[in-house]
């Protein structure tokens, strides 16, 4: 069953950096469902708390960049 979420995770938030970097104007969109994916794992136990925390601040990082 974590496989699953893991995999969904990676997905969700490749797709978030990669409508980022192209300019999409649906990247807030696809950040926002990678960060509710993430929030959700972490709540389900799939990955730590602080795990969740430091994929969240990183993904941010990279968002803001790709936009800058």
């Amino acid at each position: 069953a974590n496989k699953g979420v893991r995999s969904e995770l990676r997905t969700r938030v490749k797709n978030a950096e990669a409508t980022a970097q192209a300019g999409d104007e649906n990247a807030p969109e696809a950040a926002r469902i990678a960060m509710k994916r993430i929030d959700k794992a972490a709540k389900k136990g799939v990955i730590h708390k602080n795990q969740a925390a430091r994929r969240k601040s990183r993904l941010a990082k990279r968002l803001a960049a790709a936009q800058a």
